[in-house]
């Protein structure tokens, strides 16, 4: 209990009750995640989004894994298709966060105007000017209260042209590199 008596009252009572959204979001700012764009395909028009929770899951195979809200269009997007792709982003490409988190509202109709992608094996979007890239078929997924943890197993995969760059990593809500 020692942990628990320097909180304030207010973070006590949430203890007490349950985590609310506020002190959720607290915990969590103080946590840092890697930062990737994860894409798929509708048709012939590719779609993206930014993703924190992108991890590698095993060796042999060779597989990962990232979480998506349910109600984002690239959700039932990689439902569709068993398939997607992960970029991750070096740390000075800030305005592929900003285009890619929905911050930069400008690029809504089309997020990939203007942005250099290649296509792999399952035909899913990568950008080659990052600092690597995945190209999956998916293995599994396991569904929760509000989102769904997508695990693929890689197909493709290649360091990309700012290998040798800091990755992006995200911090008390602001974008950082390591060293």
């Amino acid at each position: 209990m020692a942990a628990v008596e320097h909180l304030s009252p207010t973070r006590i009572d949430a203890v007490i009750d349950g985590i609310g959204p506020d002190l959720f979001r607290d915990v969590f700012r103080h946590w840092p995640s890697g930062v990737a764009i994860a894409t798929s395909l509708d048709g012939d028009r590719a779609h993206g989004m930014i993703v924190g929770s992108f991890t590698s899951v095993a060796l042999d195979p060779p597989q990962v894994m990232f979480s998506a809200d349910t109600q984002s269009r690239l959700h039932d997007i990689i439902v569709r298709n068993g398939c997607f792709a992960i970029s991750i982003l070096a740390a000075h490409q800030t305005e592929l966060l900003a285009r890619f988190g929905g911050i930069d509202r400008s690029h809504d109709t089309n997020r990939f105007a203007g942005i250099t992608t290649e296509t792999h094996i399952t035909g899913c979007p990568v950008l080659p000017e990052s600092v690597a890239w995945v190209d999956c078929r998916m293995a599994d997924l396991h569904r929760g209260e509000g989102f769904t943890i997508f695990i693929g197993t890689i197909v493709a995969a290649s360091l990309g042209a700012f290998s040798d760059d800091s990755p992006m990593v995200y911090y008390r809500r602001a974008a950082h590199g390591l060293g």
